[in-house]
């Protein structure tokens, strides 16, 4: 029985919802789409199968910080044959890894990794036993968009005799989920459909007259309400500045985003898990991997730009089933903002003409990053399309990713301006319903914060004269 599997080797007794439908799936040889909520224990899924089957589990995982977290779970529950391959691994190691690479039994990688040559060979003349495509929603919005090597997943998947492939998300629509099947040539999959609605998680939402408003308010809030908790913001500089105001206020909180060395952000979320932080400001570089149960309150400071990032970053609150509060705060104009960000990378039709004129003049279109005329995103995009599609079409496709990045901002706007129940938009916008509504819904239903946010009893003290590193070190020490 898979029950006594799940004892033996996790200590559980029973499936979460969806996990044990799906792997018998997988067992059967069938090709699977699982959506699972945040926290309903996704690598079940592929976990539990790699002790079953005789042969490696490859999965595909999007961020370097995500992949070494499972990695590092797996190891600390005892499983020794788990390995990333990664930048983490210097010329020699990598050369050991891919030599005994088929005698490990969970095999972690990253799109660009497994469509290097060398590792693309070693993979294609093993025998695989399951390709797991985890956080698979990224095929579709990072793919097109961001790092076309997504779309590329399917090169290393074999045309004959090939496992079963697994593509796990906890939120997509109709449209992504034809992405992910279609580039993962995925035949007739099984569909597992959890509804993406998180009845603990309390949707709330906040108008201001002038954005400037805004970081007063979140100061005054976090004083006041209880943590841990995410704020979420689109700059660096105002994840630095608010994080240094919390900690003036006398609140743990330390600035996230993709700016800080990798060791300081591992650093970072490493204390965060263990409670040493109570909040974390952010940009959307943080959140992916990180195995908080505790979280109470999500905030942005600014909207998401999609109604698909929304549900993934306010989806890692009250992962332990306890009430938990998503606030959303809005000033006028905070749309425009979001179409500029989303649409920054982008290239446009210049950038077409540009790279045209380097090949027609024998020069390395690459030059362009050189020039600084182009961002290193905006040119990979380029640079893959420009090899798929001839150049109308390529000016075609900019201009149809521009519209549908401001379609899905006008998406996210409805969420702000609907006064009827956010929760049935953000649910009907993945094409579901609800079940069952729970109370003290959401701002629209009549929201009552105080029932669920009690107040800070944490003790204030004065540690706004340390660096960020100095106070982590004081936490470690248990000196303040």
């Amino acid at each position: 029985m898979l029950e006594d599997i799940l004892e033996k080797h996790f200590g559980y007794t029973s499936f979460r919802p969806g996990q044990k439908e799906v792997i018998e799936q997988l067992i059967e040889g069938r090709d699977v789409v699982a959506l699972l909520p945040t926290g309903m224990g996704k690598s079940m899924c592929y976990q539990l199968p790699g002790y079953l089957f005789d042969a490696p589990v490859l999965i595909v995982s999007p961020l370097l910080s995500l992949m070494q977290d499972q990695v590092d779970q797996m190891k600390q529950f005892g499983e020794k044959r788990v390995i990333a391959l990664n930048s983490f691994l210097n010329a020699e190691q990598k050369r050991y890894a891919l030599h005994f690479l088929h005698e490990y039994r969970f095999i972690f990688a990253s799109p660009e990794m497994l469509l290097q040559e060398q590792v693309k060979e070693r993979i294609a003349n093993m025998k695989l036993s399951l390709i797991v495509a985890d956080e698979a929603h990224c095929i579709s919005q990072w793919g097109f968009d961001f790092r076309p090597d997504y779309l590329r997943i399917g090169e290393i998947i074999p045309t004959v005799k090939r496992p079963p492939i697994l593509a796990l998300s906890a939120t997509a629509t109709a449209s992504v989920l034809h992405d992910i099947e279609t580039y993962l040539h995925m035949q007739t999959p099984f569909q597992y459909i959890h509804s993406v609605d998180r009845p603990n998680i309390h949707f709330a939402k906040k108008f201001f007259q002038d954005k400037g408003d805004k970081i007063p308010w979140i100061i005054q809030h976090v004083q006041s309400t209880r943590g841990p908790g995410i704020i979420y913001t689109q700059s660096r500089a105002k994840t630095e500045s608010l994080s240094m105001q919390l900690l003036e206020c006398g609140i743990n909180a330390a600035a996230y985003h993709a700016g800080k060395d990798a060791e300081d952000r591992q650093f970072i979320q490493q204390q965060y898990i263990a409670g040493q932080l109570e909040w974390i400001v952010a940009t959307n570089a943080f959140g992916m991997g990180v195995h908080k149960a505790d979280i109470r309150q999500v905030i942005h400071e600014t909207m998401p730009s999609t109604v698909a990032n929304y549900m993934q970053e306010i989806g890692r609150a009250g992962r332990d089933g306890l009430d938990a509060v998503a606030t959303l705060l809005y000033a006028e104009g905070d749309e425009q903002f979001a179409k500029f960000i989303v649409t920054e990378d982008l290239p446009k039709s210049g950038h077409v003409e540009s790279y045209q004129n380097y090949l027609m003049n024998r020069e390395n279109p690459k030059n362009m990053l050189i020039s600084g005329e182009i961002s290193e995103t905006a040119f990979r995009v380029l640079h893959y399309w420009m090899q798929q599609e001839p150049i109308e079409a390529v000016k075609k496709r900019l201009v149809h990713m521009e519209i549908s990045k401001y379609e899905a901002v006008n998406d996210m706007m409805k969420i702000i301006e609907t006064t009827n129940c956010m929760r049935d938009y953000v649910v009907s916008y993945f094409g579901q319903q609800i079940i069952d509504k729970p109370s003290n819904c959401c701002q629209g239903c009549g929201l009552n914060t105080s029932e669920l946010l009690t107040k800070r009893t944490v003790e204030v003290q004065d540690i706004s004269t340390l660096s960020w590193q100095n106070r982590l070190q004081k936490i470690l020490l248990g000196d303040m």
